[in-house]
């Protein structure tokens, strides 16, 4: 069965996004272990997933080995260049932050009932992306939590089962001894112990 092709847009589904994130993932950093090995190749690779979590590859040595040859072969103009636009990059990052930061509140202010007139169709649109995000950690977690809850309940189970077998195998022995006390009571020879002679 051929498989149709796949359209290049985000995907809307927080679930299927982040199925589809692993799977092709698992699969470029398969592709580079093997190109690397196939041409003896150094590949360093990043990815940043939607969460801000990091996954990195460095096929040989460290990614800070290979971060510093990549610097050394790009030569020191672009190192320049870069420390002159630092200042203008911070500066930029301020603003980002401090517009981050009003459209937080103004979130906030709206979620707590202070009105939807506060907020723009585009901020409304954000807002709706964010609690989409929330919603679907507080899931992941919430799942995760199940998930450890339940492997701790079968563990105890497992020691419950285990106790109760060790128990029973006991009772089993005790009635074992208890059934063979009258008949060693009706034994008509007298037990020898230590050259001592003890009727019953």
């Amino acid at each position: 069965m051929a498989r149709g092709k796949v359209q290049m847009k985000r995907i809307e589904n927080p679930v299927h996004r982040q199925v589809t994130f692993c799977k092709r993932r698992a699969g470029l950093l398969k592709k580079a272990k093997e190109l690397s090995v196939l041409c003896d190749a150094e590949i360093g690779l990043f990815i940043f997933s939607a969460h801000g979590k990091l996954y990195e590859l460095a096929t040989k040595g460290t990614m800070q080995g290979l971060i510093e040859r990549y610097v050394k072969s790009s030569g020191g103009a672009e190192a320049d260049e870069a420390k002159e636009k630092q200042p203008l990059d911070l500066k930029e990052e301020v603003d980002m932050l401090k517009h981050e930061i009003e459209l937080l509140r103004k979130t906030l202010w709206y979620m707590i009932g202070g009105g939807a007139g506060t907020l723009t169709l585009d901020e409304l649109h954000v807002l709706e992306k964010h609690l989409e995000i929330w919603i679907y950690n507080i899931r992941s977690k919430k799942m995760e939590a199940m998930f450890q809850e339940i492997q701790q309940l079968k563990n105890k189970e497992g020691i419950l089962i285990t106790t109760n077998n060790y128990l029973q195998d006991k009772i089993k022995e005790q009635n074992e001894i208890v059934d063979i006390a009258p008949a060693i009571a009706n034994f008509p020879y007298p037990l020898i112990i230590q050259n001592e002679i003890f009727p019953f």
